[in-house]
């Protein structure tokens, strides 16, 4: 399995990605996760990422390339990825086809994990965390209770919003991801690797769909 997954903050990505993970035995690669690990670790390519992160500057996507480049290589990508948070934009989208070439691991598909923005809005201004153990859920979609509080810990713990969940930030969230994807689905519709997944159902059913997008059928 080689597959580039998209979706939008709140479509389920994070976990349809650990079940994948679980299921078919392949990493998950987040380019953030890369990121900080490289730089926590000091390495050539992280050292140059802390540069350019510390004087307030993206990070060069010939960077970003070398650390997947670094990533692939390690034994447990030997039977495929499942890359998360990269590409981006039209740019980086042949940036990396070229690299997989180069490392004859070519992409197999790229999943959409297609929801309303609507819908997305309402799960993330819903999202709570709670603040002893840690549990995510949504007061609007899933009330755990009346009030709402955490089933595990119980009244006492606060429930958290995270700063990046609030109304404000999330609408401009998803505009940015709007623009950013609607290229890439076009790209990758037209290379014959695009499978649409509705995101729109419950973890199980939605990952039943996103098998049968991998395996082809």
């Amino acid at each position: 399995m080689r597959i580039v997954l998209l979706g939008a903050p709140g479509s389920g990505k994070g976990t349809q990605s650990q079940l994948l993970v679980k299921t078919y035995r392949v990493p998950q690669i987040s380019t953030g996760d890369l990121l900080r690990e490289a730089v926590a670790s000091a390495t050539a390519l992280g050292r140059q990422a802390k540069t350019a992160m510390d004087q307030g500057h993206l990070v060069e996507d010939s960077i970003v390339l070398g650390m997947i480049r670094e990533r692939l290589a390690r034994a447990d990508a030997a039977n495929g990825f499942i890359l998360d948070g990269f590409p981006r934009n039209i740019a980086q989208a042949a940036a990396l086809e070229n690299l997989l070439a180069e490392l004859k691991q070519p992409l197999e598909a790229v999943v959409l994990l297609n929801l309303d923005l609507g819908i997305l809005f309402k799960r993330l201004t819903g999202r709570r965390i709670c603040e002893d153990c840690g549990r995510v859920f949504n007061i609007l979609t899933s009330p755990p209770g009346t009030p709402p509080h955490c089933e595990k810990c119980g009244d006492k713990p606060r429930l958290l919003q995270r700063p990046d969940d609030r109304e404000e930030v999330i609408g401009k969230r998803l505009e940015v991801y709007d623009a950013q994807t609607k290229p890439l689905i076009h790209h990758y519709r037209e290379n014959g690797l695009l499978r649409v997944v509705d995101a729109d159902a419950d973890v199980a059913t939605v990952f039943a769909s996103l098998q049968r997008a991998v395996q082809g059928s």
